[in-house]
């Protein structure tokens, strides 16, 4: 059993790993730090852990366990790991923005490895620092990098993408509030989203020589969770050419799966599955890519990465079912 230290505990991706770390058969949950919660029940703030869970969150660390999970806000985790310092036999996984770029995956010598396994798999595996992707980078780029790895992005690509509320997180704003999200629609972060960068970066990893633009919607649904992206390009082969290219690309993928059946949001939530579409009419290429933003799109992918880390298999402790109903 590995010992497992979470920081940051009270938001919805830290409720997540709880609950799938408490399930895990070779983790053991050492501690939950949260400096506003110290001392109280953890049950008491993630509420459906009643009878399952019997642990305080905590204000102290510590620095000895197997692996850190990092669920602070965007920019936070770097300045917590400047003030705290953990063994050298202690893995780290950052679930926020801070390392996911080349230009900031080195801290203090040591190297933060992006985390998307159907393209990094080695490398997670002898990694002991790992910046976890971003929901929507999760999600469009499972979309797209079949076409970068066979040099088939040679236009521009327009994407929109639908998250739901727990995608922003616990913190209340205007747009969280259950009055303006019910029965309501919005676009926000146009062209801009700060997931663009990691996205760019891992297409051209796999295609050195794209240069188009991607372009991309995001949107708030009126839904608790899950993110439907569809991405469209220009493609002058066959639909049956491009169902053998995602099929070679992700046959050795434990998550992501290429159907041939029109998605709904419903097929992902509640699992750590990337499933994928595809449609042609005349010279595009429809992908459809559907996640549960926080399982594959952040705490699932974690774990994920954690398996693979530590030796896992890399499916242990992720075997969840959607939910219809």
């Amino acid at each position: 059993m590995i010992q497992v230290g979470i920081i940051g505990g009270a938001g919805y991706t830290a409720g997540e790993l709880i609950r799938l770390l408490i399930n895990h058969p070779k983790t053991e949950l050492n501690f939950v730090y949260s400096t506003s919660n110290a001392g109280n029940k953890i049950s008491a703030i993630h509420q459906d852990l009643v009878g399952d869970l019997d642990l305080n969150f905590t204000d102290t660390i510590n620095t000895n366990v197997d692996v850190i999970f990092l669920c602070l806000g965007h920019g936070n985790s770097k300045a917590f790991l400047e003030k705290n310092t953990f063994s050298n036999n202690t893995k780290i996984i950052d679930l926020s923005n801070d390392f996911r770029l080349q230009q900031d995956s080195t801290f203090q010598n040591n190297t933060f490895v992006y985390g998307l396994p159907e393209i990094q798999k080695k490398a997670i595996q002898s990694a002991n620092y790992l910046a976890n992707p971003g929901c929507f980078a999760t999600a469009i780029q499972l979309a797209i990098l079949p076409l970068a790895a066979n040099n088939l992005l040679q236009n521009d690509i327009h994407i929109n993408a639908v998250t739901g509320a727990t995608g922003a997180g616990t913190s209340l704003s205007k747009t969280t509030h259950f009055t303006w999200r019910d029965n309501n629609f919005s676009y926000y972060k146009p062209f801009t989203h700060q997931h663009l960068g990691e996205i760019k970066q891992t297409v051209n990893m796999l295609q050195k020589n794209f240069n188009s633009a991607i372009n991309f919607m995001p949107n708030r649904g009126d839904f608790s969770r899950g993110i439907f992206a569809t991405a469209y390009t220009k493609f002058s082969g066959t639909l049956d050419e491009a169902y053998s290219l995602y099929n070679a690309f992700y046959k050795n993928a434990a998550f992501t799966f290429v159907t041939h059946t029109e998605l709904h949001l419903k097929q992902a939530v509640n699992t750590n599955k990337c499933l994928i579409h595809l449609h042609k009419h005349e010279d595009k290429l429809l992908i459809t890519s559907i996640i549960d933003n926080l399982l594959k799109g952040a705490s699932g992918q974690a774990i994920q990465n954690m398996n693979l880390m530590f030796g896992f298999p890399e499916t242990e402790g992720l075997h969840l079912k959607a939910t219809y109903f």
